[in-house]
């Protein structure tokens, strides 16, 4: 092979290997067109019953996102809807609520409750669940919580009437707040409801009492924590003479008339008595019945009827619903906490 005919193969070799670059690193064609195409949202969090309370927290927080908290003050300005229109299962009727959605700075959240001559706490939720915190006094407090975002529930009483409550609920200041940064957590939110219901399903035949720990940390019971969350989710844990203790009693026949008679709880602010349908929600046209209208007996206890006839006794009328109902006993008396005190215990049919 003469000079020449070397140059010419080294050539030849050469523009092939340069072919054989540029193939591959061709991209292969593709059917798919630009609009073919659909951006992806974030992968769905997986649904256990390890997290199945922080998923229901955050379906909460994403309900009240919806009416405004997440950028201003959401307040009610009526009582809960009925149903589940209701952005959380099993609101009271004795109070008006406003909601804040706010991220936490270097830990911690401050907020004002404004003085006043009706009932006002402020509960400190964190993104796990937990009520972190509930406080009743007057003045600007700052706090822990264990999350970067906290949901803080006030509740402002009816006991002077709802226009009252209204002005009340106008003096909650808003400038200690960081809004507008919480987003909705990745959850299939109808797979938490189907939990949901199957939670509630298996606490419609005894007596459910909540415990509302206010930490990861104090978590005995996951099943029992995942319980309450989808029968009552918001509720504080209970603090003798401070918060709230929470009851449920077995659902009941709403064509029977039923009673319960009990000592005086004496709850530090008041006590309430509330009907909800089978989901846990507020029936339409029913009214609940608390300590600021009670009637008592002459011995001083206390009795409710239910379904038992206008001329009853603190009568709550479910309209033939079969229900079940909630003892609220805001700011909680020793006897209560220790069991002494249970109408969710004591109920006996009184007719058909």
């Amino acid at each position: 092979m003469t000079h020449t005919d070397r140059i010419g193969l080294i050539l030849a070799v050469a523009l092939l290997l340069v072919a054989g670059c540029a193939e591959r690193d061709t991209p292969a064609p593709s059917s798919a067109t630009s609009t073919d195409i659909k951006e992806s949202g974030p992968a769905l969090t997986e649904l256990t019953e390890e997290n199945f309370s922080e998923a229901e927290t955050a379906k909460n927080f994403r309900n009240w996102a919806a009416r405004g908290a997440n950028t201003g003050i959401a307040h009610m300005r009526q009582l809960p809807p009925r149903g589940d229109a209701a952005p959380t299962i099993q609101m009271n009727d004795d109070t008006l609520y406003s909601v804040v959605i706010t991220e936490a700075q270097d830990g911690k959240v401050t907020f004002t409750i404004p003085p006043s001559d009706v009932y006002m706490a402020v509960q400190v939720v964190n993104e796990g669940g937990h009520g972190e915190h509930y406080i009743v006094e007057d003045g600007t407090h700052t706090v822990d919580v264990a999350s970067t975002h906290a949901f803080l529930i006030y509740r402002t009483g009816l006991e002077k009437g709802m226009d009252h409550a209204f002005a009340v609920q106008d003096t909650i200041p808003d400038d200690s707040f960081v809004f507008g940064t919480y987003e909705t957590r990745p959850f299939d939110y109808e797979k938490v409801q189907e939990w949901v219901e199957r939670y509630r399903d298996e606490t419609r035949d005894y007596v459910l009492q909540y415990t509302f720990p206010r930490s990861a940390a104090e978590i005995t019971d996951l099943h029992q924590w995942n319980l309450e969350n989808a029968n009552g989710w918001g509720g504080a844990s209970p603090v003798v003479n401070v918060s709230n203790k929470y009851s449920n009693s077995v659902f009941l026949d709403g064509d029977s008339c039923y009673t319960t008679t009990f000592e005086d709880p004496k709850s530090v602010y008041f006590t309430s008595v509330t009907a909800y349908d089978y989901g846990r929600y507020l029936m339409e046209g029913v009214q609940n019945v608390n300590s600021y209208s009670w009637t008592s007996n002459e011995d001083g206890t206390i009795t409710i009827s239910f379904n038992c006839g206008d001329d009853a006794i603190n009568n709550i009328d479910t309209q033939g619903e079969r229900f079940s109902f909630t003892m609220r006993y805001y700011g909680v008396s020793q006897a209560v906490l220790d069991g002494e005190i249970a109408p969710e215990k004591t109920v006996v049919q009184a007719g058909p």
